[in-house]
């Protein structure tokens, strides 16, 4: 489960670059999550009634809402509009960092010398992938505003993240995957709302409606939002947090093997070598959250 999840998260960085001239970030994040719940509604209609128990708990859903479906893939989006994908990405292989920072500091995890190991492990394959064997090339990355935006979008992600693993749901909200998903989106959704109703005001939206535009919102839609959440969640809950934040590595590896394909260049050995970096990273803090 969690390495599906980020194979359908690779797969939307790389729709969500194809359809940048064709839709603004918030309108494509917005439009992605009211198809999303749309789907779910006969899956789990009972959650947004006026009985509903979830209401009672608006304050919980509503800050998972904006952690997830407000502003994670917002800011990845936005990002792309002022940093380089490879800045955009080196950014975001931070995320075992913010996982293990913030169960430190927030949830009392103690952390052990294998996550720290299992870390660095991680982002040097992740770093191997990027630079294409190559070292050098990261000296030639600058921070730019995009990449202060994927730092938010990551933190949020990691609270996310924990919030799903030490919070429990209202009994018949917990176990069913299409209530909880849709409960975040009918919260997220104001968020989103909020977002896009900005950039329309600003003057920066713009949409290209036709056939390529409504494919990239099928695919958004139903792979990177429904079915990956669900496997991520799933896995989140097996594994913990800690271990998942590794697996979010395998992102970046799958959009570049993913980009490999779609310009007919086939993975080298730095492919490899970063593949066998990233699972002995997870494979060592797995270990350590065994013992």
């Amino acid at each position: 489960m969690l390495s599906l999840a980020p194979l359908f998260w690779a797969g939307n960085a790389l729709v969500g670059h194809m359809v940048y001239p064709l839709i603004s970030p918030m309108t494509l994040n917005f439009l992605r999550w009211v198809l999303a719940g749309l789907l779910l509604l006969p899956l789990a209609r009972w959650v947004v009634l006026p009985d509903s128990v979830v209401w009672p708990h608006w304050r919980r859903y509503a800050l998972l809402g904006l952690l997830s479906v407000g502003c994670y893939n917002s800011f990845q989006y936005l990002a792309l509009r002022t940093s380089s994908p490879i800045n955009v990405t080196l950014v975001a292989s931070s995320t075992p960092v913010f996982m293990l920072g913030i169960g430190a500091l927030f949830f009392g995890q103690r952390l052990r010398q294998q996550q720290l190991l299992g870390a660095a492990l991680s982002v040097l394959g992740v770093l191997l992938v990027l630079c294409r064997g190559d070292i050098t090339a990261l000296l030639q990355v600058e921070l730019v505003w995009g990449d202060v935006y994927v730092l938010v979008a990551t933190a949020c992600w990691a609270g996310y993240s924990w919030l799903i693993s030490v919070t429990k749901e209202p009994a018949t909200v917990r176990g069913d995957w299409a209530a909880f998903l849709l409960a975040q989106i009918a919260f997220g959704l104001f968020w989103s709302g909020g977002f896009t109703a900005t950039e329309w005001a600003s003057g920066q939206a713009h949409i290209d409606w036709g056939l390529p535009l409504l494919a990239a919102l099928a695919y958004v839609a139903v792979f990177p939002a429904l079915l990956a959440y669900r496997c991520w969640g799933l896995g989140v809950q097996a594994a913990g947090p800690n271990i998942a934040g590794f697996f979010v590595n395998l992102t970046p590896l799958f959009a570049a093997l993913l980009s490999a394909l779609a310009l007919g260049e086939w993975p080298q050995w730095y492919h490899m070598a970063a593949f066998a970096l990233i699972v002995g990273g997870i494979a060592v803090s797995s270990r350590s959250a065994q013992s």
